[in-house]
């Protein structure tokens, strides 16, 4: 029988704020640190870690809002992927974390590359899982979010909350564009909506909605990092993936020289259907780089 590796569940405090981290793994090892995405947590990647700890030290914060870290409200805290990217930045020097893998997925792309282009040197490569560093394929599902972009109003915002945050939005998001939705655990929406249900932490992911659209701007600075100093990349998209569709992942292939590439047979929350696949993936490309 197979033996899963134990996972410690951890708080650290950073400007205040609990923030909540799953942690496994001897920390000599080569780290990845595990960034996720909306609406979730740390959770996503609570397999990958119990597979991947008999090789890797695997770190996976909770953004504040997200998860089990600090919920503080919208007038007491910035939610900003700026912000969110200075916490995770003090989180890695708290943790002494001196290099590391990064996985980015969907929100942890934004905070990953903002942290990537002030400590390029700290990344021994990129793993890549349905996250926008280009404008491809941001089209129909970001309609409303655009039109809140350029007005930022009650009525705009009313929209997206009915379109994204209620529990059927979020079941969507694990279930649509995959090989077979019984295959996905009921448990991912429930625990994430939840979460999404608490007083206030709709105004939090609505601040945040709105905060996405001072990341488009960042991605020319973000391309240049890739061709300055060519992190090796590892690929690994969910092709039925509506939110960030395919079209999103090519581009990587013009700017990075060293990239892994796999397109995958299902969508947005890849890890719950191609566990063991991407698993594999990320076991030979990190023994193959972790030498940098």
């Amino acid at each position: 029988m197979a033996t899963l590796n134990p996972v410690m569940h951890k708080t650290i405090e950073i400007d205040g704020q609990d923030i909540f981290y799953r942690e496994a793994g001897n920390p000599n090892a080569p780290t990845l640190l595990l960034l996720h995405g909306f609406p979730t947590s740390s959770h996503m990647f609570r397999n990958l870690i119990q597979v991947l700890a008999d090789e890797f030290h695997l770190v996976a914060p909770d953004y504040p809002g997200f998860g089990a870290s600090s919920m503080p409200k919208v007038d007491e805290f910035e939610y900003s992927f700026d912000n969110l990217a200075n916490i995770i930045e003090k989180f890695t020097i708290k943790l002494d974390l001196q290099s590391y893998f990064l996985y980015v997925m969907d929100y942890g792309a934004p905070v990953g590359y903002r942290l990537a282009t002030k400590y390029p040197h700290k990344v021994l490569g990129l793993i890549v899982q349905n996250g926008n560093a280009y404008e491809e394929g941001l089209r129909d599902f970001w309609q409303p979010l655009k039109a809140y972009w350029q007005d930022k109003t009650p009525e705009n915002a009313q929209v997206l909350a009915d379109n994204f945050l209620t529990l059927e939005a979020t079941k969507w998001q694990y279930t649509n564009g995959v090989r077979n939705p019984e295959a996905i655990a009921p448990d991912n929406w429930f625990h994430d909506q939840y979460l999404l249900d608490r007083p206030g932490n709709q105004e939090i992911q609505l601040e945040l909605f709105y905060s996405y659209r001072t990341n488009l701007p960042l991605y020319p600075q973000w391309q240049e990092y890739f061709r300055q100093f060519q992190p090796p990349t590892l690929i690994v998209w969910g092709k039925g993936d509506y939110i960030f569709p395919e079209e999103g992942a090519h581009p990587y292939k013009q700017d990075l020289k060293n990239i892994e590439f796999h397109i995958l047979d299902t969508g947005h929350f890849a890890l719950e259907e191609d566990l063991e696949t991407i698993a594999n993936y990320i076991r030979n490309f990190a023994r193959s780089n972790s030498s940098k």
